[in-house]
């Protein structure tokens, strides 16, 4: 096959994501030096497409990038004001009082915000500082250099032939080198994976662990509202079926947010993380809330749960990975934004240090030393044994033990040590015939929906003619392993419907990938029993419009 060639752009740093880690490196790289070249390059249509995230701000991240962001006119418009846990049974919920929590469960300080718009907003700030950034621009390769290192991406590929060819028609992109490349693309980037396997930086590390995080924004009756208002549960609909819970966040003009969050090592191959979102809102609790209101939009993302000892390394030569790339998220407090911004942060002061001293292409160890030893090591060994206990021994288990480690760790020690995560999510899933399947009540349109219908309020659209970006390493084991032992569960533990199993009249069952359904969450490339699903990125613009996520 011919060389291709490609037309080169040479910056200081390449920024793969336009997400809070991206966009806060960007910022800080320009406040440390205004002639520092930088660019950001982002696979969504806009800046904030595909951001999906609770959200309850912890503003310390934005303390420490922009102090001024109130004045600048941040749009963190809902200070929390009131902040409650719930167990709920099938049809009742219990009260868990706030005062034995440990302090940093608190959200009070915090605000309830679309991180979508924080990002645009962020991205405002970037740009007026002189940071070039180009939406609508995947980056479909990494660009090595002699020494093996990373110096650059391949970004801006359209047009190629359904077979992945090129054609008479498919624009070949460009390649944009820099001294360092930084990789902030949300959990599972497809160029990120490639790194952590390259350089085998998971090594010595535990496994990611992971969450599949499903949303709806609702406009409500508004003598039902009440904004400020945080809410999570745990218990029903999962019980023993999974690990999880919800989130209903009362923000401005009436709307709220509704998510659902299932961990994603669960056993039973039957179970249906969607479908128990969707049950979860029958709950009189939540039918109460919801009744006489509208569903606006719809999305879902993974969760990185793995959270201290999880943490790959961080840096390769000419290269470091960012947030949700490392995994950065405090399970407990179901937040992650601000570390990632943090990590944005650390990683242009170690960068602009190095560039200072003409250095290139290496690794950017003090980055990494400060992750670790920093503000972010800190906010994540306190909760570091939450999610082990909650995967080993259920959810009270790790109420109480992880509760009590959580005041431990406060106090600057544990009895526990560090426990470890065991198995990945795809390993954890168990034979079809050790469990029973679960049966799911019909959506009934009013408070649930069936997901090509909720689908259609994510905006999603993706240009059909292109290859389809979900790859499969083995086209048989959809049927011949995964149907066969483990009841096909990639028809479920997708949010969006991508695949389905198609039982024609006198023919073998066919695998469906409707890869135009895809919300680019990465659950498939997470919880495939076989690890047979590769995520890769489409080309750019293509997927989620999420609007206010």
């Amino acid at each position: 096959m011919a060389q291709i060639e490609r037309e080169t752009m040479e910056y200081d740093v390449v920024i793969v994501g336009a997400g809070p880690a991206g966009l806060s490196a960007a910022i800080r790289l320009k406040q440390l030096d205004a002639d520092c070249n930088v660019v950001v390059l982002e696979k969504g249509s806009e800046v904030g497409a595909h951001i999906l995230s609770g959200a309850v701000l912890d503003p310390c991240g934005l303390d420490a990038l922009i102090p001024d962001w109130k004045a600048k006119g941040a749009p963190l418009n809902t200070p929390v004001k009131e902040d409650n846990f719930y167990m709920l049974g099938e049809a009742g919920k219990l009260r868990i009082p706030n005062a034995p929590m440990p302090p940093l469960m608190s959200n009070h300080h915090n605000y309830i915000v679309s991180m979508g718009n924080v990002c645009r907003w962020m991205a405002e700030q970037a740009e007026e500082l002189g940071v070039e950034i180009f939406p609508g621009m995947a980056c479909s390769e990494l660009v090595y250099g002699d020494n093996g290192e990373v110096k650059g991406v391949v970004a801006g590929v359209f047009g190629l032939e359904t077979d992945g060819s090129i054609g008479e028609n498919t624009e070949v992109g460009m390649e944009l080198h820099g001294k360092y490349v930084f990789l902030s693309e949300g959990v599972r980037g497809s160029l990120s994976k490639e790194v952590i396997a390259k350089y085998n930086l998971s090594d010595g590390h535990e496994p990611q662990k992971f969450g599949l995080g499903m949303k709806e924004i609702w406009e409500i009756d508004p003598s039902k509202h009440k904004e400020g208002t945080v809410t999570h549960t745990m218990g029903w609909p999962l019980n023993s079926n999974a690990g999880g819970g919800s989130f209903v966040y009362h923000l401005e003009n009436n709307q709220v947010y509704v998510g659902f969050v299932v961990h994603l090592n669960y056993k039973n191959p039957h179970m249906f993380p969607y479908m128990e979102f969707q049950r979860f809102k029958h709950h009189p609790m939540m039918k109460d809330l919801l009744e006489g209101g509208k569903r606006v939009a719809y999305g879902a993302r993974a969760i990185s749960e793995g959270g201290y000892q999880s943490m790959p390394k961080m840096v390769a030569p000419g290269v470091a990975l960012l947030g949700c790339s490392v995994g950065m998220v405090n399970v407990p407090r179901i937040k992650g934004n601000h570390n990632a911004m943090l990590s944005g942060k650390a990683a242009a002061e170690a960068a602009m240090v190095a560039i200072k001293a003409d250095r290139s292409g290496d690794e950017l160890t003090a980055y990494e030393a400060e992750v670790r030893d920093g503000a972010i090591g800190k906010d994540l060994k306190k909760v570091r044994n939450v999610k082990p206990l909650w995967s080993k021994f259920g959810l009270i288990t790790s109420l109480v033990v992880g509760g009590f480690d959580m005041w431990c760790n406060t106090l600057g020690f544990s009895l526990l040590g560090t426990l470890k995560h065991g198995k990945n999510d795809a390993d954890s899933t168990e034979e079809a015939r050790k469990h029973k399947p679960i049966d799911y009540p019909k959506p009934d349109g009013k408070l649930s929906f069936d997901r090509l219908t909720n689908v259609a309020y994510s905006f999603t659209n993706h240009e059909e003619s292109q290859p389809a970006h979900l790859h499969l390493m083995d086209p048989s084991v959809p049927v011949g392993v995964n149907l066969e032992k483990y009841a096909g569960p990639s028809a479920r533990y997708c949010p969006a419907g991508v695949y389905e199993f198609v039982e024609e009249a006198d023919k073998d069952t066919k695998f469906v990938i409707n890869f135009q359904n895809c919300v680019h969450c990465k659950t498939c490339d997470i919880k495939d029993p076989s690890q047979n699903i590769n995520w890769t990125t489409p080309q750019g613009g293509d997927g989620p419009n999420y609007p206010n996520m």
